[in-house]
C-alpha cells in the first residue's frame, strides 16, 4: 500500500504563512485530528497481548508493534528533527528499527525479520509514542505563523501515513491468528459489514473522462496525480461485488483446476502454493469456513468474497466469461455514483497495472521515495475495505499490490462489453 506523501507543488505551496487570526482556529483542527488517528491506532491495537504484538508471520507482514513504533518515527523524523531545534530523539536506536523503505532517511532493519525485534519492548513503544506525541503537540501550539503551513501540511501526511498502517495493522494480525491452530479472534464483537446485495451492470459514461484527484478537494498521494484525460470505450461495469456464493460455483465447477482459465504466473502460483479457494477458507466435514477478525466463522454465500488475488479475480472473470474494470473504468463508474458498495467492503482488483499517469513526477527527498518507486510489477486496486479507517477513503485513492497478494482484504467487481 502506498505510504503517504505529498506532491512536491503542494509541499512547496504549503511553505506560504497562515494568517495570525485563523491560526488558533488551525492549531485546535490539527491538534483533534492528531489526537483522534493516534488514540485509532492504540484501539486497534488495545485487544493484542504483547506476545500477539511481536509476531510476524511473513515477511509481507509486521507486527504490531513495528507499527506502531514506525508511524511514530516518521513523526520523529520527517516532522519533529527538520522543525523543531529542542527536539530530542527518544531512542538512538529507533531510526535504525523503525525505518521501513526510506533509503534517503538512512539504515534500515531488514523487514523480514522485524519479528525477531522482542527489544525495545511493547512498554518502551507505548513510551516512544507518548514522547513524541507531546512534542507534537508542543510544536502544533508554539509554531510560528510564517512555518505553521509547512508543519501542518507534514502532520497531514503524517496522519495519512498512520492511516494506513492502522489498516495493515489488522491485515497482518489476522494472518498471524490464520496460523495459530487454536483460531483466536482479534475482536470477538467483530461482524462482516452489512451491506444489501446490489445486482446487475451499469453503463460506464463512454468518451474522454478526466480522472485522477482534484487537488483543490484536499489531501492525496502524489500517485493520484496529475488529473489527466482518458478515451472510454463503451462498457458496463457491476453495480455489485462478487460474493462467496459466486465463488462456490466457480470452486464446483473447477475453476481452481482448469488451467485454461489462469495466466501462466497464476496457474504456477495455484499450483504451488496448493490454492483451492481464496486465502483463509479451510473445508471441514464438506462445509467451508474462513478466518476472520472474530476468529473462524463458516463462509456466508451472502457476502462478498474476500482475500484473493489479482490471479484468482482474473481467472473468475474469465470463468464468467467477462473481465476486470480497469482503474478508469471503475474510478469514472464511481464518480457516477454507480457503484453503491465502493468503499467500506473489499478494496476491487482493477486490470490496471500500476504504473505513473502522465506527467506524473515524485516529490522531492526522503519523502517522495516510496510511491514512485514500486510503480513496477504491481495491479491497482480500488475503493476501500472493511479495515480502512474511515473519512480515508476517496474515489481516486490508488492501492497497489503484487498480483500474488491475497492477505490483505481484497474482492472482486467485473466488467462487461456493453
Amino acid at each position: 500500500m502506498a505510504a503517504a506523501i505529498v506532491p512536491a507543488q503542494r509541499v512547496e505551496a504549503a511553505r506560504s504563512s497562515v494568517q495570525p487570526h485563523a491560526l488558533d482556529d488551525r492549531r485546535r483542527f490539527w491538534r483533534e485530528a492528531f489526537r483522534r488517528v493516534r488514540a485509532e491506532t492504540e484501539a486497534r491495537a488495545a485487544p493484542l497481548s504483547p506476545e500477539d504484538q511481536i509476531v510476524q508471520s511473513m515477511p509481507d507482514a509486521s507486527p504490531a508493534k513495528w507499527h506502531r513504533a514506525h508511524v511514530t518515527w516518521f513523526f520523529e523524523q520527517f516532522l519533529l528533527v527538520p522543525n523543531d531545534p529542542s527536539y530530542t530523539i527518544f531512542d538512538e536506536r529507533f531510526p535504525f528499527l523503525f525505518n521501513s523503505y526510506y533509503v534517503a532517511a538512512g539504515p534500515r532493519h531488514a523487514r523480514p525479520q522485524r519479528g525477531l525485534i522482542t527489544r525495545p519492548n511493547g512498554e518502551d513503544v507505548a513510551a516512544y509514542r507518548a514522547h513524541v506525541d507531546a512534542a507534537v503537540e508542543r510544536l502544533i501550539e508554539t509554531v510560528t505563523a510564517e512555518n505553521a503551513a509547512h508543519v501542518f501540511s507534514i502532520i497531514e501526511i503524517g496522519l495519512n501515513h498512520e492511516q494506513q498502517h492502522q489498516e495493515l495493522l489488522l491485515t497482518d494480525i489476522l494472518h498471524a491468528f490464520a496460523q495459530n491452530p487454536t483460531n483466536p479472534a482479534s475482536d470477538a464483537a467483530w461482524q462482516w459489514p452489512k451491506r444489501e446485495t446490489v445486482s446487475g451492470y451499469a453503463h460506464v459514461p463512454s468518451g474522454i473522462r478526466t480522472i485522477g484527484h482534484d487537488e483543490n478537494d484536499g489531501f492525496c498521494f502524489d500517485n493520484e496525480l496529475p488529473r489527466h484525460d482518458v478515451l472510454l470505450q463503451k462498457v458496463k461495469i457491476g453495480r455489485g461485488l462478487v460474493t462467496n456464493r459466486d465463488w462456490l460455483a466457480f470452486i464446483a465447477d473447477g475453476g481452481y483446476a482448469t488451467p485454461a482459465l489462469w495466466l501462466s504466473d497464476g496457474w504456477a502460483v495455484a499450483q504451488n502454493e496448493g490454492w483451492e479457494a481464496p486465502g483463509y477458507w479451510r473445508r471441514r466435514d464438506g462445509e467451508w469456513f474462513t478466518m476472520t477478525l472474530a476468529g473462524e466463522q463458516r463462509v456466508n454465500a451472502g457476502t462478498a468474497v474476500c482475500h484473493v488475488s489479482y490471479y484468482e479475480a482474473d481467472a473468475f472473470a474469465r470463468w464468467s466469461g467477462k473481465h476486470l474494470p480497469s482503474e478508469e473504468e471503475w474510478e469514472t463508474a464511481a464518480r457516477a455514483g454507480l457503484l453503491p458498495d465502493a468503499y467500506g467492503v473489499v478494496w476491487q482488483w482493477t486490470r490496471s497495472a500500476y504504473l505513473p499517469y502522465p506527467g506524473y513526477r515524485a516529490a522531492e527527498g526522503a519523502l517522495g521515495e516510496y510511491n514512485g518507486k514500486f510503480m513496477i510489477n504491481q495491479m491497482v486496486l480500488r475503493g476501500s475495505s472493511l479495515a480502512t479507517p474511515a473519512g480515508h477513503e476517496r474515489v481516486s485513492y490508488r492501492n497497489f499490490f503484487y498480483p500474488a497478494a491475497r492477505w490483505q482484504f481484497t474482492g472482486v467487481r467485473l466488467a462487461d462489453f456493453a
